[in-house]
């Protein structure tokens, strides 16, 4: 039988430093029926010379020039240019485990259309990793190892950006890289859900995801909170909003306020719920303050919860379950 082509698409931009390390571990992958599609990104140091060696010495390496700026129109660029049946991306300054797209392209193989491989990931940095990346890494792992990505959601990206997999129809079901939101990956990820793609369960690492100060994630203005913010918030309005259920924000720091202005910005009614007795009675943006009591007098409510404290997430979470309320179906955690 015939192996699949499968396409990486990796958009390139002043890496050097780490491009040998990325290409080197695609060219030493136990599955070998690939393309690559490099897209140079306006570089200006030495990443094209070496993407153009490995072109040089390896036809499966296809180098494109990026005709506008940035990573989305660089992916659209590439996926233009793809041949394979099954599609997956790469970041240039990451390194995949050898047997990555083996794993992934007989998860899905076995699965069959309408399926979503992932993978689990490892952070790593020259100075340690952050606190905050360690408990997204186990957090994210936690959720792909059941295959239960989609659970949290509008918390955070459930689908790791270099660490997917899918049928080129399915990709195209859910637009591939036709929108122009950012972050790309989120959005991506929440049309993955969308269209109903199933995340195959996976418990090995698949994928070695660099931090380091540069990198696009920690430096572009597209990867702020509020962008986070705004993709959540308008998804939950598309897929999960009903309007014959009253709502509620439960939670009135920075980010219950963003959620709060974008609702009101839309003429979206809401009843804005705390447990902070300093806050309970006063007026923010001319909407009052209630005690989650409140929750008890609403009928069939829907939540959204934008409370970050872990301890407090847990009793918020008690509390819903003590009420008869499901999570992603009555209340959804967006933080």
């Amino acid at each position: 039988m015939q192996q699949p082509l499968v396409s990486i698409l990796i958009p390139f931009k002043n890496t050097s430093e780490y491009l040998p390390e990325c290409f080197v571990s695609i060219l030493t992958q136990t599955y070998e029926n690939w393309e690559i599609l490099a897209v140079n990104d306006h570089s200006v140091d030495k990443s094209l010379e070496i993407v153009q060696g490995y072109a040089k010495n390896d036809k499966r390496v296809k180098i494109l020039e990026n005709e506008g700026s940035g990573i989305i129109p660089a992916l659209r660029k590439a996926y233009l240019e793809s041949k394979g049946e099954l599609i997956t991306r790469m970041d240039s300054d990451d390194i995949m485990t050898t047997n990555k797209l083996e794993i992934m392209v007989d998860s899905l193989t076995k699965a069959g259309k309408g399926h979503l491989a992932v993978g689990q990931v490892k952070y790593f940095s020259h100075r340690g990793i952050s606190n905050g990346y360690d408990r997204y890494e186990k957090w994210l792992n936690g959720l792909t190892g059941k295959g239960e990505n989609y659970s949290e959601i509008y918390k955070e990206c459930v689908i790791p950006s270099p660490c997917w997999m899918t049928f080129r129809e399915d990709f195209d079901t859910c637009g591939a890289f036709l929108p122009d939101s950012y972050p790309e990956d989120y959005d991506l990820t929440f049309r993955f859900y969308e269209h109903g793609l199933k995340c195959i369960p996976c418990d090995q690492i698949l994928h070695h995801w660099r931090d380091y100060d540069t990198r696009t994630s920690r430096t572009s203005e597209h990867y702020a909170q509020n962008y986070f913010l705004e993709i959540k918030l308008r998804y939950f309005l598309k897929l999960e909003y009903d309007k014959t259920r009253p709502l509620t924000v439960w939670g009135a720091g920075n980010k219950g306020k963003e959620i709060a202005k974008g609702l009101l910005d839309r003429d979206i009614n809401f009843y804005w719920l705390c447990d902070n007795p300093k806050k309970i009675g006063k007026k923010i943006y001319g909407k009052p303050m209630m005690h989650f009591s409140k929750l008890i007098e609403l009928d069939n409510p829907q939540s959204i919860i934008t409370v970050a404290n872990e301890e407090a997430q847990t009793m918020i979470r008690d509390y819903f379950s003590a009420l008869g309320q499901q999570n992603m179906m009555d209340y959804f955690f967006f933080c």
